[in-house]
């Protein structure tokens, strides 16, 4: 692990607790974008080096690849919730998020489709539970009488449209994502990472 120096030879103070939070936030932000650009087999080392940390730190946030995918999981369908909490979220808003973070961690769909034929049962289990928090964040704002008001349809449509994103690059992800949707007849908001 590389040791932080200030410019003026000290090192600096430790921020503790801050400086926890901020590095777990940036290896999240950097595993779902080795992830999404290598695959889930990427070297460990590649999310450390993205966020700008050691490799011990990265180890004691998440002591395994497992922990890894789980953290950004759990990352993506908070920001769904964030989403669909706003006081101006609308249907397509939400489902713009949701997409964003279809698009955004790709590496999982495989994941998620691989593990139906066994093994990674804990992330099954897992990735059931935030498939149903993202439902119900979806659910608060689906219109009364829409296309995918009935029975499973809503959580039907999400798995066709994640299984439709593929691709080398976010943008023909997010191409194969939006044409999906529109073979749905499904209008989706803008494409993005919600923000606050």
């Amino acid at each position: 692990m590389t040791e932080r120096i200030e410019q003026d030879g000290r090192r600096p103070a430790n921020d503790g607790p801050k400086a926890a939070a901020r590095n777990r936030a940036a290896l999240v932000t950097a595993a779902r974008e080795i992830f999404a650009e290598h695959g889930l087999e990427a070297p460990l080392s590649a999310i450390a080096r993205r966020a700008g940390v050691g490799q011990g730190v990265l180890y004691r946030h998440f002591p395994d690849r497992s922990a890894a995918v789980a953290a950004v999981l759990e990352e993506n369908v908070r920001q769904v919730e964030q989403a669909a909490a706003h006081e101006d979220a609308t249907f397509d808003a939400v489902l713009g998020v949701l997409t964003w973070h279809l698009t955004e961690s790709a590496a999982f769909i495989g994941l998620l489709h691989a593990d139906r034929a066994g093994g990674r049962s804990g992330i099954r289990a897992h990735a059931l539970a935030l498939s149903e928090r993202v439902e119900c964040a979806l659910r608060k704002h689906l219109p009364r009488g829409h296309r995918l008001s009935a029975g499973d349809d809503l959580v039907l449509s999400v798995a066709m449209v994640s299984a439709a994103v593929i691709g080398p690059t976010h943008e023909e992800r997010e191409h194969r994502a939006l044409a999906a949707w529109r073979l749905l007849d499904v209008e989706v908001g803008p494409v993005r990472a919600f923000d606050g």
